[in-house]
């Protein structure tokens, strides 16, 4: 039996002289590896996505982090840093590509960036800096540290008790996670269950409430060195038995 095609919605970014559609490595492994599924990178095309063919093949979505930020005209604000990258063809092609995911049950994983991405396009809203919010610890990475130092743990997280996070985890209610952003949840969409909080009350990981398989989105990045946390190990191997169970479903459907 053929492995289960995971999407990975590409960021444009300009390399050397030319323009490119590009996903971190990190994210391609984690899916292979991690999940046991064939990744599938989905240029970032906007509008000329064709959703109902890329979703036809699809038996799951990971929306990968990112040095761009949602534009903030998506949850009705204006721009705080214009200093800040923005990734407009990203918008155009993640935002109505997760609705209708959704609305179609196929399994969906979300890291950073990705996180944001869900929350908006189901109409919750992001603080643009999370540092200067009143109570709110800085989440940013040290920029000059070395990548492993960026990535390492940062601060612990709180599971909500009877969550879909923490059924998935055992009896682990507490977990340590490593921290790289600047912005985040301010306010949660409707469709959405926090299922875990910085010791801050930051929501770093939630479910689609009415998703009937794996949907679910985690601010940290559980794909950095996932072979060697058995966090990330399980919710990736949560990830990849929903879009084999997904698999499955399409082809006794077809």
């Amino acid at each position: 039996m053929r492995r289960p095609i995971v999407l990975i919605p590409a960021c444009t970014r300009d390399i050397g002289f030319h323009p490119y559609h590009a996903v971190q490595v990190k994210y391609v492994d984690a899916v292979a590896r991690g999940a046991d599924c064939a990744p599938l990178l989905l240029p970032a095309l906007g509008a000329d996505t064709d959703l109902e063919t890329v979703l036809a093949l699809a038996d799951g979505i990971l929306l990968s982090g990112a040095a761009s930020n949602v534009h903030p005209s998506h949850y009705a604000q204006g721009v705080r840093n214009p200093e800040l990258p923005q990734d407009h063809a990203r918008d155009a092609t993640t935002l109505p590509l997760i609705r209708a995911a959704i609305k179609r049950a196929i399994p969906l994983f979300a890291v950073c960036r990705g996180f944001q991405e869900v929350n908006v396009a189901l109409g919750g809203s992001l603080h643009q800096a999370v540092q200067e919010v009143e109570g709110m610890m800085d989440h940013r990475e040290d920029e000059l540290a070395p990548l492993e130092q960026q990535y390492s743990a940062a601060h612990k997280l709180a599971l909500e008790p009877a969550g879909r996070l923490a059924a998935l985890l055992g009896a682990q209610h507490d977990i340590v996670v490593n921290s790289l952003h600047g912005q985040g949840v301010d306010r949660l969409a409707e469709a959405l269950q926090a299922e875990a909080r910085a010791p801050d009350g930051l929501v770093e990981a939630f479910s689609v409430t009415a998703s009937p398989t794996f949907a679910l989105g985690v601010q940290w990045h559980p794909e950095w060195h996932f072979h060697e946390d058995p966090v990330s190990l399980a919710l990736f191997s949560a990830f990849g038995r929903a879009c084999r169970e997904h698999q499955a479903r399409r082809r006794r459907s077809e």
